[in-house]
């Protein structure tokens, strides 16, 4: 299955986590190795899950962009 993941660079590293695998988290020097840590982490996660009985979360979230236009006003000189 594909989970969403959001990566967000931090002043020293890389973190991310997926929304559709509440607080399951992982970082990394860049965003390569910050991927393999997540998928690392949620496959871990996952089998702690199966192991306790408990379901296993399907993807849900949904991934998009927008395009965000800014007007910056300019002083009068």
């Amino acid at each position: 299955m594909r989970y969403p993941i959001v990566i967000e660079k931090g002043p020293t590293n890389y973190g991310a986590d997926s929304p559709d695998v509440p607080g399951c988290i992982a970082v990394g020097d860049t965003v390569e190795e910050t991927i393999r840590e997540i998928t690392s982490a949620i496959t871990a996660h996952f089998s702690i899950m199966a192991e306790f009985g408990d379901p296993i979360p399907e993807p849900v979230s949904l991934v998009d962009y927008v395009d965000v236009e800014l007007t910056v006003p300019v002083p009068a000189t």
